[in-house]
């Protein structure tokens, strides 16, 4: 693996061309012109191309609807346990290591420690999410597998002029972690899902159990009922390892050149992609 950039802590994201806008000025471009790319629709994906396939039918959509609703008032605990009595071994998780990602993680640890668990490492991970990776190894046994871009970070900016992310983060972000989760999803029938309704307004109609028509699969979101204040309590209760940044004002962490703290009374995701209309990687957007 290629050496890594070190984190710029609190670094602003350099200027860039006409995409980079500041939301609330009313010259700000609109956000249909940052739309985040999709793969090669005729491509099988997710559970579509697994062993047996998995497809959407009416009675599958019917299911899922129904135990979604079911569990509405179930632990994040008792929904992991329904999602792997009914999808192992073909559920995973994908995890960027932040708060949520480690109470289910830790939750894992004891329903079902043989679930696969990746992290998509775009080569713009802060050191301190790499080092998490290590704890979690050394506390719960449980060897988080890197998923990597096709090209390291020096070859990407060198076949592309430089930064992407400067320019165009969502073309940075297709590239070196949803094309990667694309590839990453294929063969598996589901996978858990660490978002909260209250994080922002894309996620605040999640389900519990759904369909996840991006990536062609079955999203579990058991975290969707619970609070910031929920997550930490478990953190702290159960000395669960989490992410040091989060002391030092980053609520959210993802890649270091578009990650920033926020400031008091600005909303958790404020930090990431300041500056453009973003608030998600495209992961959990439709």
């Amino acid at each position: 693996m290629s050496a890594r950039p070190q984190p710029l802590m609190n670094a602003p994201v350099p200027p860039g061309d006409s995409e980079k806008t500041d939301p609330k000025d009313p010259n700000a471009k609109p956000a249909a012109l940052l739309k985040v790319l999709s793969p090669n629709p005729d491509e099988p994906r997710g559970a579509l191309a697994a062993t047996p396939p998995l497809h959407p039918t009416d009675e599958l959509l019917e299911e899922l609807e129904r135990e979604s609703e079911s569990l509405e008032k179930a632990t994040p605990k008792e929904i992991l346990r329904w999602a792997v009595d009914r999808f192992a071994p073909k559920f995973t998780m994908a995890t960027a290591f932040g708060p949520e990602g480690m109470t289910i993680i830790h939750m894992l640890a004891e329903v079902a420690p043989e679930t696969p668990i990746f992290n998509l490492d775009t080569g713009y991970q802060f050191k301190e999410t790499l080092e998490l990776r290590e704890r979690v190894k050394e506390k719960y046994g449980i060897e988080v597998e890197y998923k990597l871009p096709e090209l390291t970070v020096a070859e990407y900016e060198a076949a592309n002029g430089g930064p992407v992310y400067k320019s165009n983060p969502n073309q940075c972000c297709f590239d070196r972690k949803l094309k990667v989760l694309h590839e990453s999803a294929k063969g598996h029938h589901a996978w858990a899902s660490a978002i909260r309704r209250d994080q922002s307004p894309d996620r605040a109609t999640a389900p519990i159990v759904g369909w996840d028509r991006k990536f062609q699969l079955v999203k579990i979101s058991p975290l969707a009922n619970w609070t910031k204040k929920d997550v930490w309590s478990m953190i702290t209760s159960e000395n669960i390892p989490y992410n040091p940044l989060h002391d030092q004002g980053y609520p959210s962490v993802g890649c270091f050149p578009c990650t920033r703290a926020v400031l008091p009374g600005e909303d958790e995701r404020a930090g990431r992609w300041s500056g453009f209309k973003k608030t998600e990687c495209g992961l959990h957007s439709s």
